[in-house]
């Protein structure tokens, strides 16, 4: 059982409105804080069901989001359906409540067209050791703002999902021992008030949601080896399948089924277009045994195909493979040496789901002497160089 922790304290200052959500009992947290009317039945009883904004006539029934940006809230009020929970005579209108906060750093360069990176927090808490975890996340925020872009880490603090976090935020996500979070886990964060490192999946969803086009990472995830029996895949594709984002990555860690994976990304109509490069990269390797149909030489190419992707109004993210440099990628006889044994041990262990991926990197780290950790900071280096130079031209395309 997830518990949100009680003596967590939510500055009022800093995070707004978001803390008066975050102080009201949990029962009434997770999108329970408006009641409405219980829906009666002809014999006087109640009953839950789906009801159209049509069967009631006393109530304007809305669906409220709220993102909330330090210091200045945003407010925003659609129509929608809602169910109805039928409690005796507690009925309960669902109302539900998404709640963003946006740093004042990113508010502000999206709102003058800045260019603007997002990079994923679960790299951060559970890729790499600590404490070269946090040198690691302070190394890429200041590569970023070395190159006149903005970062914008992603987690989800006391129950509140952020884009872009302090100093402060950072040392939390790599010091403590918190949640990984994919899309299905940010209302349990959310709703219990507990603390998440967000994975590529969650990353590129609330990076969208505040309007962030740019996400760097390490590998995506993708289908795993024996999925066919499993049925064990990562959100990652089904979340950019629906998600306007471009995501530059190493190609999906290599501990995946590589073909399955880029097998699923063209069902689900997500582009994939290599970086320099003709040939699909394996994370740690620069070559994996797959081709791609699409090659980019620049930034600014990708800038003019998500241009385009947005006229032709489609919703799916693009997947930018920019492969690891020729000098600093893993010896290939290592890696496939330490990999084997690395699944094997995660199979005796009975690691499955999403324990998989940490499992195997913290297997990975130990048995290879440091290399793939240098490899692992490298290539995501390599990524945050290459999706700034996206940043700034998507920035000036939409200017």
């Amino acid at each position: 059982m997830v518990e949100a922790n009680p003596d967590t304290h939510v500055d009022e200052e800093e995070y707004g409105e978001a803390a008066n959500w975050l102080e009201v009992p949990g029962e009434e947290r997770g999108g329970h804080r408006a009641k409405a009317e219980q829906e009666q039945d002809p014999s006087g009883g109640s009953h839950g069901s789906l009801v159209d904004d049509g069967d009631i006539d006393s109530l304007d029934l809305l669906t409220e989001i709220k993102l909330l940006s330090c210091p200045i809230t945003h407010s925003l009020t659609i129509p929608q359906g809602v169910y109805a929970h039928g409690h005796g005579a507690e009925g309960q209108y669902a109302r539900r409540v998404s709640i963003l906060r946006i740093s004042e750093e990113v508010q502000e360069a999206l709102a003058h067209n800045r260019p603007v990176v997002a990079l994923e927090s679960t790299i951060i808490a559970h890729g790499l050791p600590r404490p070269d975890n946090l040198v690691a996340a302070l190394r890429f925020e200041n590569q970023i703002r070395d190159a006149g872009a903005i970062p914008a880490t992603v987690a989800v603090i006391a129950g509140i999902p952020t884009v872009g976090l302090s100093a402060t935020e950072l040392e939390l996500i790599a010091t403590q021992d918190i949640a990984k979070a994919s899309v299905r886990d940010l209302p349990v964060v959310a709703g219990t008030g507990i603390s998440g490192a967000t994975t590529v999946a969650s990353t590129a969803y609330l990076a969208a949601m505040a309007g962030v086009r740019v996400f760097a990472t390490g590998g995506l995830g993708g289908v795993h080896r024996g999925a066919s029996d499993s049925f064990d895949e990562s959100a990652d594709i089904p979340v950019l399948a629906t998600t306007p984002i471009t995501v530059v990555s190493a190609g999906v860690k290599s501990i995946l089924d590589i073909g399955a994976t880029l097998e699923r990304m063209e069902t689900s109509s997500i582009p994939v277009l290599g970086y320099q490069t003709s040939v699909f990269p394996a994370f740690w390797l620069r070559e994996s045994p797959y081709a791609l149909d699409w090659r980019v030489e620049s930034g600014a190419e990708v800038a003019q195909i998500m241009a385009a992707r947005d006229a032709l109004d489609q919703r799916s993210g693009i997947v930018v493979a920019n492969p690891v440099p020729a000098d600093q990628q893993w010896n290939p006889l290592d890696h496939d040496r330490i990999l084997e044994a690395a699944l094997a041990a995660a199979d005796a262990a009975g690691i499955r789901g999403k324990a998989v991926t940490p499992f195997v990197l913290s297997y990975v780290v130990e048995h290879s002497e440091g290399a793939s950790l240098r490899v692992n900071l490298d290539l995501v280096a390599n990524n945050v160089r290459v999706a700034t130079e996206i940043a700034h031209a998507w920035a000036a395309i939409a200017a």
